[in-house]
């Protein structure tokens, strides 16, 4: 309950929008290989993002 207005972190964010884009490649990686790998170089983008921003 308490944590119920916490924002967010930049790092959390990422995080999740990376989870995200993880799911989208694999759905796709069956359909569209183009459109998977495309995914997958957005995911490692929000990796090296991630890995830029320190705790």
């Amino acid at each position: 309950m308490f944590g119920l207005f916490k924002k967010k972190s930049e790092k959390e964010k990422l995080n999740d929008q990376y989870k995200k884009l993880l799911e989208e490649y694999h759905k796709l990686s069956t359909i569209d290989r183009k459109k998977a790998d495309m995914k997958m170089a957005e995911a490692e983008e929000v990796a090296k993002k991630m890995d830029a921003i320190k705790d």
